[in-house]
């Protein structure tokens, strides 16, 4: 009952975010959102990671796995900031949701087993992406186009998200939540909301304050949620959190008065349908 409670949570708090951002990035520049969404991380995840202290089985392959986990992040983030800003909720957030498949294909790179069937499951995912990436036909070049930049930044953030996940994943076994969220974004706010604000480049208006808040705790509160979950049960976790997408889409349609083709409708249920298939295999 935790890991469904949990996994529901997460998917609701980053729903929720993924709806937030759509809109803050369109009042101002994606990678000033992405710089106060970092700096809400740390405040937000510093007093539960400095009252814990360093943890005592903390060695130097953990912050080369940081490292990776603060790179793979914030590129993602920034990605899908990027993606959101051009494109529309119901296309961007199911790609983005395909991180777990890119995590997968680092996974097999890296020298591990995929489980019977992971195959098929990434292949329809591949195939979902392609059909919702298609603009509805008789639209406007111009919206063509940014519907093709919005699906190109999505699947990078996919990628780079994945490369984050699988990074964790070498540290969830030894170090707490705490002290793989505030490391990493801790680590992102030195290297860009820190540069953003010498260069006067960390805008913020009184419109897009309230919404880039909300997706800076939100993002911290979903993974938590996740985390406290998968402590119970992985697998249930894992698949009903990867479904924020599909709520953010729902939403999308009666909030913002999304209007989807069929056939990005079709790409976007088997994306849905591929990645939780998949994550139930592999978890």
């Amino acid at each position: 009952m935790i890991a469904i409670v949990c996994g529901l949570a997460a998917a609701l708090m980053w729903g929720v975010s993924a709806l937030c951002t759509s809109r803050s990035t369109r009042l101002i520049p994606p990678i000033a959102v992405l710089g106060w969404v970092l700096l809400i991380g740390v405040v937000i995840s510093a007093p539960f990671a400095l009252s814990m202290g360093v943890p005592e089985s903390f060695e130097g392959e953990h912050a080369i796995w940081l490292l990776v986990v603060a790179v793979g992040n914030t590129t993602g983030l920034l990605c899908a900031y990027s993606a959101l800003r051009f494109g529309k909720v119901g296309v961007v957030a199911p790609i983005i949701s395909a991180q777990g498949a890119a995590a997968a294909i680092l996974a097999l790179f890296a020298g591990e087993q995929l489980a019977a069937g992971a195959g098929l499951a990434l292949g329809a995912i591949v195939v979902g992406v392609v059909l919702a990436g298609m603009a509805r036909t008789g639209e406007e070049e111009e919206h063509r186009r940014h519907e093709g930049i919005a699906v190109t930044f999505a699947i990078v953030a996919a990628g780079f998200f994945g490369l984050g996940l699988y990074a964790m994943g070498r540290l969830a076994d030894d170090l707490p939540v705490a002290w793989i969220v505030f490391p990493t974004r801790g680590i992102a706010v030195l290297a860009l909301t820190v540069p953003l604000a010498f260069l006067g480049r960390l805008r913020m208006t009184r419109d897009a304050m309230p919404l880039v808040l909300a997706s800076g705790v939100l993002e911290v509160l979903g993974l938590v949620a996740y985390n406290l979950g998968a402590r119970e049960g992985i697998a249930i976790t894992a698949i009903i959190s990867s479904q924020f997408a599909a709520f953010a889409a729902v939403t999308a349609y009666f909030l913002f008065r999304e209007r989807l083709a069929w056939i990005q409708v079709t790409g976007v249920v088997v994306i849905a349908v591929g990645v939780a298939v998949l994550t139930g295999l592999q978890v």
